[in-house]
């Protein structure tokens, strides 16, 4: 049986277009995700706010280990020695690694 020539070419571009798509979605969304930039959480924030975040843990009156900062917390993933880090509990935005919030849990390892 023999096909239209113009039914080819429908055929071709209706694969194109779903194999576009499918590549391009992926592709847009990491762009999306990477150009964003991560903030800086103010103690203000109503989330930072129930959690009793403070950027100097020295200041949370809720905080009972002296050791407890958030470069030890298993949240946190700064690296050494930057002014801020992203932490998981704030939905990857930064934190201060001198700082302490009550989800505060000790580093393993």
């Amino acid at each position: 049986m023999r096909q239209n020539a113009s039914d080819m070419t429908r055929r071709r571009f209706i694969k194109g277009s779903v194999c576009g798509i499918a590549i391009v979605t992926p592709a847009t969304a990491l762009l999306v995700n990477t150009a964003q930039a991560a903030e800086v959480v103010a103690e203000s924030n109503p989330q930072a706010q129930a959690l009793g975040y403070k950027k100097d843990a020295t200041k949370a009156a809720n905080r009972k280990d002296a050791k407890a900062f958030c470069d030890t917390c298993n949240f946190y993933s700064g690296k050494p020695g930057a002014p801020d880090g992203p932490c998981q509990i704030f939905a990857g935005n930064l934190v201060s690694p001198k700082g302490w919030c009550s989800a505060w849990v000790k580093k393993q390892g």
